[in-house]
This record gives C-alpha cells, sequence and structure tokens, in this order.
C-alpha cells in the first residue's frame, strides 16, 4: 500500500502507521484503552518517521543522530511485531467451540493479551524517549547536504549488451591464439587483475566466440567460500550430465566428471577463483586426453593464477585499465547510445569524471548511468563529479572503485534502495530469477502498490531500474527476455557492508559465525544461511534468541531448526537440489501467521506437509519444487492471498480449484489426477497470468480442458507440458475463435495439431511459440507469419509433405530465432527463404535426420544471421556424416553476406 513499505533507514514505521490506525478504526472500538494507546503512539511515530525521512537523504550522520536513527528503526520493527500479535490474538474466535473449551481459551487469551499490553508499554516509554531526543538533537534542523541528488524512477530499461565490449579487441586477440593454436595436450590460461577491469565479461566474450567448436563446454562460478559439493554438482549441470539420485562424497562427484569428459574435447571456464585448494580440487576433474581441450580460469589473486597455468606465465594474462579513448567511447555509448557523442557543454565535465573512473569498466559503466538519469543536466553531472573527490585515479584502487559504487548507492532513489540490498540474501555468483526476487520484495512489503498498480508490475520496474543504472547485471533466457540477474562481487561487497550498516540483513557462512551473531547490538531482522559450507548445523537452535525476530530467512543445504522458532518469519526459501536422501519437515509451517513466501527447490529430495494450511492467511507465493511424501492438504483453496501457486510432484488433485479466484500463477495442474469437474473450474480463474500442465489426460476430460482454457482471457503464459497428444484427440483444435488474446508466450510442442490453426493468426500479442503439426504448407505458415510480436518459433513436423514451404518477402517481421525440427524427410530441401524473409532473423535451428547435400534455398537473404545450430543424427545406413553436414554449412556460412557461425551436435 502507499506509504506502508519497509525501507532500509526507516524500517517498518511505515507499515507500522498503518496498523496503529486500523487498531483506532471501528472494528477496535470497544477496547477504549488499546485505541488511546494506537493513538499516542501513531502520533510518535509519525513525526520520527518524517525526521527518519530526511536523514535518509543525507550522506553522513553525526554519531548520536546515526544511534537514534537504528533506534528507532529498530523499535518500529519490535513494535509492529507487538501489533501483529495483538491483532492476531483478538481476531483469533470459534463460534462453533464448547463451552470449556471457549473458557480455557478466553483465559489464555486474557493471559496473552497482559503480556502483549505490557510489551506495548514498553515500547511506549521508548518511543516518548526516542522523541524526546529527536528534539534535544535538533534533528527536525538538519537538511540533506548539497551533494545529495535524488532521482525519479524510470519504469522502462535498456540495457546494451555491446557496451560491455568496448576495449577487448587487444586482450581477445592475444587470447585465442593461445585458446585455438594446435597443440594437443590440456592448457590452461589465467585472466589476472583486481575487481571491475573486466575480467569475466573477456572470459564471457571468448566462452560465447568459440564454444560450439568444442565437444563439451561450460562456464561457471567459484566464489570465495565455496560449497565443494554443491561446486562440483553446479559444474555437472553446466555440462548437462544426469543427476545422480544418490548420495556421492566428492571424490565420487569428480570421478564421474573425468567420465564425462573423457576422449571430448572440452572448453571450461573457472571464473572467480580465489584460493589455490579450491583449484587443486576442481582441476582434479579435468582429464588431459591430448585432445586439445582447454580451461580459462578468472582470478584477482596472482598466486592463484600462476598454480592455475603451472607457473607457466607466458599463459597468464594481466586484466589492464581502459585507455583514454576505450573509456571514452565506452562513457559515452552508455549515456548517449553513440562513443563519439557528447555535447559540448558537457565536455569539460565529463572528462574530470572519467579521470577519477581510472579506465576501470565496472566504475565506468556504473557511473554512466547514474549521469544518464541526470538528462544532460550542467548542475547534476556537476555535483556528482564533485561527489568523486578532488584526485584522479591515475593508477586506480579497490578503495576508488568502492567510492564510486557507493556514490551510485546514494544516489538510488529511496525506494529501490531496500531492493537492492535484499540482494543480500543470494550468495556470490548466483543467477537470481527476477520472478523470484520481486515475488521476495512484495511479500517483505518492499514494493509500493501506487495508484492500484499491480506489485509484481512494480517489482518488474524496480528490477528493470536497477538493471538500468548498472547496479545488477541481467541475464536472458533463450528466447531473449531478461529473467535473471546477477550482482558483480563488488557490488556485493557494497551490499553487506551497507546491510551490516542498518542491520538491515545478516549472513553466516558458517555455524561459528551465526553464533557468534550473539554479541550483535540489533537483532536478526533476515538471514541467510545459503552460504554456509558443508550442511552444519550445529549451534544453531541453541541460539534460538538470534532467530525469533527473523523476517526473512534463506537456508541452503542445511537441516532446519524447528520453525516455530521464526515466529514473525515472512520469507522462507530452502534450497537443496543436490540431496536425494533428504526430506525436509514442514509440517510445522502452518503455525507461521505472517508468512508470505514459502520456496522450497529440491529436486532429488522431498518434503512433508501439515494436513492444513489455512492458517497462513497471508501466504501469497508457495512455490513447492520437489517431490511431496505426505497428501497434499486440500485447504489450499481457502488461502485468500494465495496469488503463485507451483504444485509438488506427487501432489493429487485440487478439488475446488474454482475458488482460488487470487491466482494469477498456476503450475504443475496435473490433468490426469484432476476430475472433469476440477478442470472445468480453472475456467473460473480469470485472474490467472500463467498455467502450466503436468500429466497425461483421458479424452473424456478434452472438452472441459478446451472450454476451460478459451475462458482465461488475461493468460500471459500457457504450457500444455503433457506428454504427446495426437491432432485426433487435441482439444485445442476445437477452439473455434481466438483465445487468450494477451497470450505472450505458448508452448504446445506435446499436442499436435493436424495443420497450424487458424486462431492462431490472431494472437497478436504472441512473442514466443513451440508448436507440434502433423504437416505444413506456405499457406499455413502464412497464419503465422503476419504476427507483429513474434521473435522466436520452434516448429516440430511429424512428416514433410512434397510441396516446399516458401518464406515470402516479410513475413515473420521481427521473429529472431528460427527452430525447425522433424523426425523424417529432408529439412533442407523442404524451405525456401526469398528475399526479405525474416529480416531480424538472428540464429537458425535444424534437426538433421534425413539429407540429400543440400542447405536451404536462400538463406544469404537472412541478413542479419549471426548463427546456425544442427543437430544431426545420422544412422548406420546414412551416406552422410555429421561432418559433411557441417563442411556444407560453412561453405554456405563463408558465402553468406554477414558469416554466420555454425555448430554441430
Amino acid at each position: 500500500m502507499v506509504g506502508g513499505v519497509v525501507s532500509v533507514a526507516t524500517g517498518a514505521i511505515s507499515p507500522l502507521i498503518q496498523k496503529l490506525t486500523a487498531l483506532m478504526g471501528d472494528e477496535y472500538k470497544k477496547l477504549k484503552g488499546v485505541r488511546k494507546q494506537a493513538s499516542f503512539l501513531e502520533k510518535e511515530f509519525s513525526a520520527m518517521n518524517a525526521a527518519l525521512h530526511k536523514l535518509e537523504l543525507m550522506d553522513e550522520l553525526d554519531p548520536a543522530v546515526k544511534d537514534w536513527r537504528d533506534d528507532v528503526r529498530e523499535m518500529s520493527y519490535d513494535m509492529e511485531n507487538c501489533i501483529d500479535d495483538f491483532m492476531r490474538q483478538f481476531g483469533r474466535e470459534d463460534a462453533k467451540a464448547g463451552f470449556v473449551k471457549k473458557t480455557t481459551r478466553h483465559l489464555k487469551r486474557l493471559s496473552q493479551r497482559h503480556r502483549i499490553a505490557s510489551q506495548i508499554e514498553e515500547l511506549k516509554t521508548l518511543a516518548k524517549d526516542a522523541n524526546a531526543r529527536r528534539e534535544r538533537y535538533k534533528i527536525d534542523d538538519w537538511k540533506p547536504s548539497s551533494g545529495s541528488v535524488t532521482v525519479d524512477p524510470r519504469l522502462q530499461a535498456f540495457y546494451q549488451e555491446g557496451a560491455s565490449l568496448v576495449g577487448i579487441d587487444g586482450p581477445t586477440e592475444e587470447l585465442v591464439s593461445w585458446l585455438m593454436d594446435t597443440q594437443k595436450k590440456l592448457k590452461v590460461f589465467s585472466i589476472v587483475g583486481f575487481g571491475g577491469l573486466g575480467k569475466t565479461t573477456l572470459a564471457k566474450h571468448l566462452h560465447g566466440k568459440f564454444k560450439r567448436q568444442f565437444q563439451c563446454e561450460a562456464f561457471f562460478s567459484v566464489s570465495q567460500k565455496p560449497d565443494m559439493q554443491v561446486l562440483l554438482n553446479r559444474l555437472e549441470a553446466k555440462l548437462h550430465m544426469t543427476q545422480s539420485s544418490h548420495a556421492r562424497d566428492i571424490d565420487d562427484i569428480i570421478e564421474d566428471i573425468r567420465e564425462h569428459l573423457k576422449n571430448r574435447r572440452y572448453l571450461i571456464v573457472v571464473d572467480d577463483l580465489w584460493d589455490k585448494s579450491v583449484w587443486n580440487v576442481i582441476s582434479r576433474a579435468f582429464p588431459n586426453e591430448g585432445n586439445g581441450s582447454r580451461v580459462i580460469v578468472t582470478t584477482r589473486v596472482e598466486g592463484v593464477a600462476g598454480t592455475a597455468c603451472h607457473n607457466d606465465h607466458k599463459f597468464i594474462y594481466k586484466m589492464k585499465p581502459l585507455n583514454e579513448h576505450n573509456s571514452r567511447m565506452l562513457f559515452f555509448d552508455r549515456i548517449f547510445g553513440h562513443g563519439d557523442k557528447c555535447p559540448s557543454y558537457l565536455e569539460d565535465v565529463s572528462a574530470d569524471i572519467l579521470k577519477k573512473c581510472g579506465g576501470l569498466p565496472l566504475a565506468i559503466i556504473t557511473i554512466a548511468s547514474l549521469l544518464f538519469s541526470q538528462e544532460g543536466s550542467m548542475s547534476g553531472w556537476e555535483n556528482i563529479r564533485n561527489s568523486l573527490g578532488a584526485r584522479s585515479t591515475i593508477n586506480p584502487t579497490l578503495e576508488d572503485m568502492i567510492n564510486i559504487l557507493n556514490l551510485s548507492y546514494m544516489h538510488l532513489p529511496l525506494h529501490l534502495r531496500a531492493c537492492f540490498l535484499y540482494l543480500g540474501m543470494y550468495p556470490e555468483d548466483e543467477e537470481i530469477l527476477m520472478s523470484h526476487v520481486i515475488r521476495e520484495w512484495v511479500a517483505e512489503g518492499l514494493v509500493s502498490n501506487l495508484h492500484g498498480t499491480d506489485l509484481m508490475d512494480v517489482g518488474k520496474s524496480y528490477f528493470n531500474e536497477l538493471i538500468n543504472r548498472s547496479m545488477i547485471q541481467p541475464g536472458k533466457n533463450w528466447h531473449g527476455d531478461i529473467t535473471y540477474c546477477r550482482v558483480h562481487d563488488l557490488m556485493l561487497d557494497l551490499i553487506l557492508s551497507k546491510c551490516a550498516e542498518h542491520n538491515f540483513l545478516s549472513v553466516a557462512s558458517s555455524s561459528e559465525k551465526f553464533t557468534s551473531m550473539q554479541g550483535c547490538k540489533y537483532k536478526i531482522r533476515r538471514l541467510s544461511l545459503r552460504s554456509m559450507a558443508g550442511g552444519a548445523t550445529s549451534g544453531l537452535t541453541m541460539c534460538a534468541s538470534l532467530l525469533s525476530q527473523v523476517r526473512s530467512c534463506a537456508w541452503a543445504r542445511n537441516s532446519m531448526p524447528p520453525l516455530l522458532l521464526f515466529k514473525y518469519l515472512r520469507t522462507l526459501t530452502l534450497d537443496n537440489d543436490y540431496d536425494g536422501n533428504l526430506t525436509i519437515d514442514l509440517t510445522a509451517i502452518n503455525q507461521l501467521f505472517q508468512l508470505r513466501y514459502l520456496r522450497v527447490s529440491a529436486v532429488l529430495g522431498s518434503i512433508q506437509l501439515p494436513c492444513a494450511l489455512k492458517g497462513l492467511v497471508y501466504l501469497e507465493t508457495l512455490d513447492l519444487f520437489c517431490n511431496l511424501e505426505n497428501s497434499f492438504p486440500l485447504d489450499i483453496v481457502e488461502l485468500p492471498r494465495l496469488s503463485y501457486l507451483h504444485l509438488p510432484s506427487g501432489a493429487a488433485d485440487v478439488p475446488g480449484v474454482e475458488n482460488m479466484k487470487s491466482l494469477h500463477y498456476l503450475c504443475g495442474f496435473d490433468l490426469d489426477k484432476n476430475s472433469v469437474k476440477d478442470i472445468r473450474g480453472l475456467g473460473e480463474l480469470t485472474n490467472l497470468r500463467e498455467l502450466t500442465f503436468c500429466g497425461s489426460p483421458e479424452t473424456s476430460k478434452f472438452e472441459a480442458l478446451a472450454s476451460s482454457v478459451g475462458k482465461l482471457r488475461n493468460l500471459k503464459y500457457l504450457n500444455m507440458g503433457t506428454r504427446n497428444v495426437t491432432d485426433e484427440s487435441n482439444p485445442l483444435c476445437l477452439l473455434s475463435s481466438t483465445p487468450f488474446k494477451q497470450i505472450e508466450i505458448l508452448m504446445l510442442d506435446t499436442w499436435q495439431f493436424p495443420r497450424v490453426p487458424k486462431w492462431m493468426g490472431g494472437l497478436h500479442c504472441l512473442r514466443v511459440l513451440n508448436l507440434l503439426a502433423m504437416e505444413t504448407s506456405t499457406e499455413d505458415v502464412h497464419v503465422l507469419a503476419k504476427l507483429p510480436s513474434l521473435v522466436s518459433l520452434m516448429f516440430r513436423l511429424t512428416q514433410i509433405a512434397a510441396e516446399r514451404v516458401v518464406f515470402g518477402k516479410g513475413v515473420f517481421p521481427v521473429m529472431e530465432k528460427f527452430r525447425f525440427l522433424t523426425s523424417n524427410g529432408d529439412v533442407m530441401a523442404f524451405l525456401v527463404f526469398e528475399e526479405g524473409a525474416m529480416p531480424k532473423l538472428r540464429a537458425l535451428n535444424f534437426h538433421v535426420n534425413e539429407w540429400g547435400g543440400s542447405t536451404p534455398v536462400g538463406m544469404e537473404h537472412l541478413i542479419l544471421l549471426e548463427h546456425i545450430g544442427l543437430n544431426a543424427f545420422p544412422n548406420a545406413k546414412s551416406p552422410w556424416t555429421k561432418i559433411d553436414v557441417l563442411s556444407a554449412f560453412t561453405k554456405a556460412s563463408q558465402l553468406h553476406p554477414n558469416h554466420p557461425s555454425v555448430w554441430i551436435w
């Protein structure tokens, strides 16, 4: 709600004031004493809130004022918890309870209310004291310093990938000569330099450019204190190895990786390596088969770089700052879109700012993003230059970099600061999924609902703006959508230092570190144990007092302490994707009254749920990516605020699903286990935006399914996700008019159509389509060809007709990725591209099962084509080999005006 947002400096004051106002309302009019107390506290905290908002705009504070700010912030959390307790007790009534039970509960409630009243009285005294200190320190007279700049949020983000590649031509040429030489022995190259110089950017560029020339490839990050078992499991996942369901030690995992890489030429990037001992373990997984395999290591530590290269210093590349020309190119390209464009009145101030950046790419991009928000304001640019300090940075240091990043943080709009710091809940080098972190922001009350706007949409605009300001680094999926981000390790250092300063969140990498928190001045409000190595949990339960005030908790690879210790928990994340023997006991989860967000990721593990969940009246997200050991609680349909539901594997039917009107996202709805009535009930969920099915339904359910899907007019994502359904029984063939006209992503590659259905021509918002058809023609293709938003198409055919499909001029005007798959027939002889077809296509993929020796006619007309991917499946009787296919397409690429890369599996 407006005004009810949790912030870094003010803590929970805004939502607290809202709750105090509610206690003054008619619902509590019988409790005159409570209303009087609430009125007093509302006035006290409102006065302090106004002062805190002033202080939040200031770079530096007097120590006494800072202590006052911190004490009031912590008091707000305690007071909100106290008010929540009271509201919960006041709202608990059971009309059906008997006399004895009512009497017992009444006495218990009186005792609880007496305790809460005592806490309120104690906090009231503290509030009076805090307001007296405010007046004594004359905090209301403080004014923000002139160097502080507030920036209005921009809801639309942009990001230029090419900008980060400025100035790497020289390093690339030198490293390519090492990477692609003819020596057959395994070679390791190190890229070394301190943070922010672009080591990872350079390694990613090399990996992306050359990975298709190797049979196996992976890019994975290590970080400072890795859990070796998790790290090696992650490497297995990057290598697309099948995950073992059995418990394995480190030696077993290494042996499995060696076996997988044996006799294969591989390229592996080991990013952000800090320790020689870690390399000594990782390197054992890399066999030297004499087939030209290569490993690239990035590190800040020269000794580690030398160890990785066996101290062969000619294979160590030392990163250098950008020269003046490349610094200007990167700087102006980020601000103005062109590396040589700068208004004359900004030339001098921009030169001063660039000198202070010292050629550090991360510093240049971060400051340029901040300057972009000033919209060419001379005074804004000068303020930022002056804030950077007096001296130029000819020889940049880590301290210089931190100062620049801190300046960018201080210029964040206040509503973005808490969201940015919340990223500290995630471990170093993590791929942070946008959908997950936005829901966590919402659950924690960090997102403001302005003018009735959907909170997820507002949260996405926050995420986009952090990208726009270069505070986070975006990551895209295959379709080109931004779906996750990374936080640079220097940014993470800044985040954690700010979190410590404001007691925003606490991170423990070991049980000893956690136990040491008992000596901290303030209570733990948010706790991340994601980085805790080895799964040790001894001593955690003994520190129950540390957990009692935690609002958000992220746990990984550890057995949980009793859930009831987390009385005020709002978000809970449990990650354990590598232990097949783990069962997580969540039977007490329904006692966490304030819980808004629960996510469990345990692909190989399982969970136990309580028999009822109706106590979780505030629950918004239930994301269970795991197996279910016991029965799924049927009262899930009674949760009034649930908007996101990912059902666990093993969940049965969901009777009464039509009552879940608040749902926006439903994943894992089993068409086999649910009844016709419940499938029809899906049609009542008109707020659904995303829907994913599983199971193999009987044909008797198809009519109900078609009817329900046709009613979901607000769907943006639909994944039918079941095993193959033939065209004779496909219920979506029954649709006579265009359903779900707002759909953006449609996954239908397991539901076979006889041909392209006519109703698809009306899907004007569709961006991504996976489609399975028995056959197709030029006429069928033209049903999709004019779709104005379609950027990615995966088209599977079960049989190829005799007549060719011709892609004419102007078809698929915005498509960037096209995959054409078939289980039989010669695809190359079937497709024709005329001049002007697919004018924006960049990636083209084929399945090759039968081949007559040609490449598709007119492929040279795809003028922006960059990549050609081939999945070739010759059999023992085929007159051709993969090498033949690769050779033919390589020749076609050489004749193509854009010389696209070619890779084959």
